[in-house]
């Protein structure tokens, strides 16, 4: 079975980063990826580049981390188009420290606003109030402060912070591809009697 069809989680992509001698957190490029996705229709390649470009490498590894890296965004491309509305940001788990899993959800906002930042004002005009205003909120959530303790309340926070940044990535992604997620279609015919 290839690699690309396996599911990609955050410790699978940190790991293939380790592997190719980066610390980073995969959280940052996710954010990059959700947007430029929604924005410019990110090819494998360009998406193969630029991952290279961040790891500081000319090329993946060996296959196996290629087709995780491709795999990756795979994943996220179906997950934002899919009528199932089931997107989830590359982010840690709750294998992690709350604190930790803050410090991925800013860096997946700054890498997200960055790409959005870079578009320009250009997109900006079409979008709906609805995809304006939650793109501005994800600037407040860059900014959150990251070093808290694990309790609930701050599990419910994070959670619900979390749920707003990824209803922006969607929301960006839906506007800007009209007709997807291809949402199920009530039947054109009426139904017949006998």
């Amino acid at each position: 079975m290839s690699l690309i069809n396996e599911r990609q989680d955050f410790s699978t992509i940190a790991d293939t980063f380790l592997l190719h001698g980066s610390m980073q957190s995969p959280a940052f490029l996710d954010g990059r990826l959700c947007a430029e996705l929604g924005l410019h229709d990110l090819t494998a390649e360009g998406w193969l580049q630029q991952v290279c470009l961040t790891l500081g490498v000319d090329q993946p590894k060996d296959e196996a981390s290629a087709e995780r890296l491709l795999g990756w965004r795979r994943q996220t491309l179906d997950a934002l188009s899919g009528s199932e509305l089931n997107f989830e940001p590359l982010l840690p788990d709750e294998l992690f420290s709350l604190a930790e899993r803050a410090q991925g959800l800013k860096e997946w906002t700054l890498g997200f606003l960055e790409v959005v930042e870079d578009a320009g004002e250009e997109p900006r005009k079409a979008w709906s109030a609805a995809l304006a205003e939650a793109i501005d909120d994800l600037a407040g959530l860059a900014a959150i402060y990251t070093d808290i303790d694990d309790s609930a309340e701050n599990e419910n926070d994070l959670f619900a912070l979390t749920e707003h940044a990824r209803m922006a990535a969607m929301l960006l992604y839906t506007e800007q591809h009209p007709g997807t997620p291809q949402v199920e279609k009530v039947d054109e015919e009426p139904p017949t009697t006998h």
